[in-house]
């Protein structure tokens, strides 16, 4: 039997009582096994956090990481590192509403706002949805011309193979999918520590790019690639897709098993997303020790990164680990964007699909703009493209921050995991951080039209 404030925390303060499970296939399919110690338990909940930190390190991270690099140096470190410490926050709010409620943010909102209101924020959540599926598709794509000479349209093409892997791992276990992406996460992270090896960056202006300056809210070049950054590190389907895998452990739904829960799950995301922020820092020192310092000051394509690499660092193998990284990168983030697909269809919509059926459509929803956006534009473009679709991703993230933060600071619906008053302020104040530099954006594009 729950008891009291399990009670008083899980349904008064929402209209439908019981929720349905979210991700039904997987729900609670990941025993902690009896009478497990600390590490053991540490162990079993590790894997949401390193599958919610691909989306931080994302092809769209990449461009973003690039430009800023290579126009700007090492200043915009400091918008990759509070971009960091703001989705640590946002992604323990995130894991907190799914433990304390057993509801996901998508489920939550449907459950709070009317039917109205939840369609509006279902579609502005797939509007991002395809914004970031559209850069990791691209990504991929490019990885696949640099490696192997496929053309671009038909690299994203084969991305949309993805929806089989993902349906053959999840019949298998989420564990297998948690398995791939940590060791496409190591690949990376050794891609780019040997990348930062070879372009010996000056490590003391290193360390001073991670002092804030007001220059880059001043300058509007600088502020639309900081905003980029933003969008690609701190990604709003992140906030949907953290609150429902980490209902795949099965901890007990007691107070204090659910506060286990919450600390165990904490832990994890932290050290995961620590990991994100080694590697897109590592991506913007790679790009400001060899293309900045060196006066090229416009690499920004992906392409040019690659081809620049190995002439510039003197190492034969750079351009491919390069190649290789953006690969696993890509992959891993088309892998976690079809879940967020099918958690944010099935919970603002209650819609309840074969698997096979709802991942087809969710990938279709990314495929099918990417498709037409490359063959328009072809890969002459694609930085561009990339930029702006994580820009778009940061215009759109208020609209799941706000609602994060309302559920987890209400105490019907949270109970004794509702946030301190202390969390609250930071949590607001990260908010509206958020919504005054996508203010300010917006009147620089606006003034910019005007002219």
């Amino acid at each position: 039997m729950p008891d009291s404030n399990e009670k008083i925390g899980g349904e008064a303060g929402w209209r439908r009582p019981n929720a349905a499970p979210s991700l039904p296939e997987v729900h609670r399919s990941i025993s902690l096994g009896a009478q497990a110690g600390f590490w053991r338990k540490l162990l079993v909940f590790s894997g949401p956090g390193y599958l919610v930190a691909v989306g931080y390190m994302d092809p769209g991270n990449w461009a973003t990481d690039l430009a800023g690099g290579s126009q700007f140096g090492y200043t915009l470190l400091s918008i990759i590192m509070l971009s960091n410490l703001m989705a640590i926050l946002l992604q323990t709010l995130s894991l907190r509403l799914g433990v304390a409620t057993g509801r996901d943010l998508a489920q939550a909102c449907r459950d709070h706002y009317s039917r109205s209101t939840s369609i509006a924020l279902w579609a502005l959540a797939e509007v991002a949805i395809c914004a970031c599926d559209l850069a990791e598709v691209i990504g991929s794509a490019i990885a696949l011309n640099l490696l192997f000479g496929i053309p671009v349209l038909w690299g994203v093409c084969i991305t949309a193979l993805d929806v089989l892997l993902v349906l053959y791992l999840q019949n298998k276990g989420f564990r297998r999918i948690e398995a791939l992406v940590v060791i496409l996460i190591t690949t990376i992270a050794g891609c780019f520590a040997l990348e930062m090896f070879y372009s010996h960056p000056a490590w003391l202006p290193v360390l001073k790019g991670f002092i804030p300056r007001m220059e880059i809210v001043r300058n509007k070049d600088m502020l639309y690639i900081a905003i980029g950054i933003l969008g690609a590190t701190v990604m709003p389907h992140n906030l949907y897709m953290h609150s429902s895998i980490v209902q795949t452990r099965m901890f007990e739904r007691t107070t204090e098993g659910k506060r286990e829960a919450i600390r165990f799950a904490t832990i994890d995301s932290t050290v995961a997303l620590t990991a994100a922020l080694f590697i897109n820092a590592a991506i913007l020192i790679v790009a400001a020790a060899t293309f900045h310092a060196q006066g090229r000051n416009n690499v920004a394509e992906i392409q040019d990164a690659y081809k620049l690499l190995t002439p510039m660092l003197g190492a034969a193998w750079a351009s491919t680990l390069f190649a290789v990284a953006l690969l696993a990168s890509g992959q891993n983030s088309t892998l976690t964007g079809t879940l967020a697909g099918q958690i944010v269809m099935e919970g603002f919509l209650n819609i309840r699909l074969q698997p096979w059926v709802r991942r087809l459509i969710t990938r279709g929803l990314a495929i099918i703009p990417a498709v037409i956006v490359t063959a328009l534009y072809g890969e002459s473009g694609t930085a561009k493209l990339l930029i702006f679709s994580q820009v778009i991703l940061s215009l759109q993230l208020s609209f799941a921050v706000v609602p994060l933060i309302l559920f987890t600071s209400d105490r019907r619906k949270m109970g004794p995991f509702a946030n301190s008053l202390s969390l609250n302020v930071l949590s607001w104040l990260v908010a509206a951080i958020i919504a005054v530099l996508n203010g300010k954006l917006l009147w620089d594009q606006f003034a910019e039209w005007l002219k």
